[in-house]
């Protein structure tokens, strides 16, 4: 989650906005249902890796058996994975992922604890060195949560790109984090911004325009650096968050659009995310449970 209260919807200066997306009006829902089928099987560059069963969550320990299961669901559809951790066997995606022909993005999950830390970087270098890391990514919106220092997180950054010289690295973080923080932009080798419209009250017919226009800020503090989409979804349930509903014609509307702008304009996009969660809804309301393209039992929803 994205969200702080100084950064909310308004229409965006269209200046960004280089595909208007598919016009819904005429469709059923059947027809709805299909081009979302349509659009899914057509493929993804990327997804995000949904780690825990009904039940699970952070601290506990998953096995490669589930790995498996899950990267089997997903592998007909994406060419890229991306993982948050490397401990509490998070290091089973990466490595599993590889051995089915999808490249990936590894993150180390940092935040307060320091040794935990630790277990994470050294997990990190350790996949890079065994060649199971396409992109490594240091840290996820650490300073939005406020977790560490700029230079604590710089000094991360740094330890893994002298291990993993070959390695591109980055930091994920909210797109606005990037133009606020140029020591840490300039420290990546690629910029990985998070894009979430829904977690800033935007209504779904403006929610591609307004995407658009977070890629544009993210890239304009990138400069010449490859900027990617590192999470943007919508969920299908739970309720609403200012002028943002979540429903399945919404969550499907989004993903479509998302996709269909990705692929015209050559956006690599990590959609958020994979399967259904429960754990979430501590941090984020009801919503948090219904961010998946596949439902808690491992279902194509649609």
């Amino acid at each position: 989650m994205s969200y702080r209260k100084e950064h909310h919807f308004s229409l965006p200066n269209t200046n960004y906005s280089k595909h208007a997306g598919v016009d819904f009006k005429d469709y059923s829902k059947e027809q709805l249902e299909q081009l979302w089928n349509d659009t899914l099987k057509s493929g993804m560059h990327g997804i995000c890796f949904s780690m825990y069963e009904d039940g699970q969550g952070p601290g506990d320990i998953i096995t490669e058996t589930q790995v498996r299961r899950r990267i089997d669901i997903l592998k007909p559809y994406t060419k890229w994975v991306r993982s948050f951790s490397c401990i509490e066997g998070n290091e089973h995606i990466p490595k599993v992922a590889k051995e089915n022909g999808l490249k990936t993005m590894v993150g180390a999950w940092l935040g307060h604890d320091l040794a935990l830390n630790e277990q994470e970087i050294d997990g990190l270098i350790k996949l890079g060195k065994e060649g199971n890391v396409d992109i490594a990514a240091v840290g996820n919106e650490v300073m939005y949560r406020g977790d560490l220092t700029e230079e604590q997180l710089l000094a991360y950054i740094r330890r893994v790109k002298e291990a993993l010289p070959t390695v591109t690295v980055g930091y994920v973080d909210a797109y606005y984090e990037f133009t606020q923080r140029p020591n840490i932009t300039a420290a990546c080798d690629v910029v990985l911004s998070n894009c979430y419209p829904f977690w800033e009250g935007c209504p779904i017919e403006h929610s591609l325009n307004h995407m658009q226009a977070m890629h544009g800020e993210a890239k304009a503090a990138g400069g010449r650096k490859k900027v990617i989409i590192t999470e943007t979804g919508w969920p299908s349930e739970g309720g609403s968050f200012k002028g943002s509903f979540a429903s399945r014609e919404n969550a499907m509307k989004y993903f479509i659009n998302t996709q269909v702008w990705g692929a015209k304009e050559a956006i690599e996009i990590f959609y958020f995310s994979s399967f259904d969660e429960s754990w979430k809804t501590g941090d984020e309301g009801d919503v948090g449970a219904y961010w998946g393209l596949w439902d808690k039992d491992e279902n194509l929803k649609f």
